[in-house]
């Protein structure tokens, strides 16, 4: 008789190399991103950090970054997106993963989640963002050069090229054109 598996917690997931989240007692690893996915992180990114300098409000994370919850009614005890904006409150230990949602989380897709298996997981993930607290999801096509933003309990809005996309109410304010995200 074999022992079932252990169950991993976040302190494995800090241990572990690489990209991944913590889901149902598992360490599920993340594809690195490709080229575009990546460029669209970082810009995106940037242009959240500039606003919470300017504003002297939040911080802005690029692609990596780890946030932890209680564990979730899907099992899910963290979140890695793609960029992010939070405005706290940030942990004791600026070494570690923030103890908190993020405020606004960001999820560009890579060329394998597309078609109706990855939309079932992206909207299953957006539910466990909403459900820990999370404002706004972005879901970001870099081949359809578009951007859905879903705020909870509120129909999808869709940004295309030649519109701004904002963040509200996770970060007043902001804005960013579509134009400028795909250029």
């Amino acid at each position: 008789m074999t022992a079932p598996p252990r169950t991993a917690t976040i302190d494995d997931l800090y241990r572990h190399d690489g990209k991944a989240e913590l889901i149902n007692g598992r360490i599920v690893e993340i594809m690195a991103s490709g080229r575009r996915p990546g460029r669209l992180s970082f810009l995106i990114a940037r242009h959240l950090d500039d606003y919470a300098r300017a504003r002297g409000v939040g911080e802005a994370y690029p692609d990596g970054m780890g946030f932890t919850v209680p564990i979730l009614p899907s099992g899910r005890q963290s979140f890695m997106p793609d960029a992010a904006y939070f405005v706290g409150p940030f942990p004791a230990n600026d070494m570690r993963f923030i103890e908190n949602p993020p405020t606004f989380a960001v999820e560009i897709r890579s060329e394998n989640e597309y078609g109706n298996a990855a939309e079932a997981e992206m909207a299953d993930k957006r539910e466990d963002y909403f459900q820990a607290g999370t404002l706004v999801v972005w879901d970001v096509d870099p081949l359809a050069h578009t951007i859905t933003c879903y705020r909870r309990h509120q129909p999808a809005v869709l940004f295309r090229r030649g519109q701004t996309a904002d963040a509200e109410p996770a970060v007043p304010d902001w804005r960013i054109t579509v134009d400028e995200v795909f250029a």
